[in-house]
């Protein structure tokens, strides 16, 4: 099955978000403190956390393995049945709505961290620009008409 443009920067974008969560995530977790990735002391201040592990878990598993499965259902096009439970737009693939999802989380998470007065620097406007950039190419006609439920179903 060929691809739009769209479809396959979508994929690029949904990949690069998983493999730049999963390893921060899982590295705040084990060290709650957050020295192992660099983040200076004082950084939780004015947050409700204690220690990292809290936005750790949500990066890793929100963040990290959520996009790696929608990159699962955007490569394979297979049916997940609880995946597609909380789809809001049946007529497209589970996979297309969930990138939808992660652009739209991803947006939030940074916006979080500048409402708890965390420095606004490179990563948050990175982040936000491919939280941005995911919500677009989730909603493109192209990757919309890629990912119709309708036209994966013909094709199974």
């Amino acid at each position: 099955m060929k691809r739009s443009i769209s479809a396959n920067l979508l994929i690029l974008l949904i990949f690069l978000q998983a493999i730049s969560a999963v390893p921060a995530g899982l590295s705040l977790i084990i060290d709650p403190s957050g020295k192992g990735i660099g983040l200076p002391p004082g950084v939780l201040e004015n947050t409700p956390f204690k220690n990292f592990l809290i936005p750790g878990l949500f990066l890793f598993v929100v963040l990290g393995l959520l996009p790696l499965i929608t990159l699962y259902g955007l490569l394979s096009r297979k049916k997940l049945n609880w995946a597609q439970k909380i789809n809001w737009d049946k007529k497209f693939h589970w996979s297309c709505t969930f990138s939808f999802y992660i652009g739209l989380l991803l947006i939030l998470w940074i916006n979080m961290q500048l409402y708890f007065g965390i420095t606004f620097n490179n990563l948050h406007f990175s982040y936000t620009i491919l939280g941005v950039l995911i919500l677009i190419l989730s909603q493109v006609p192209d990757t919309k008409r890629d990912f119709m439920q309708e036209k994966i179903d013909s094709q199974s």
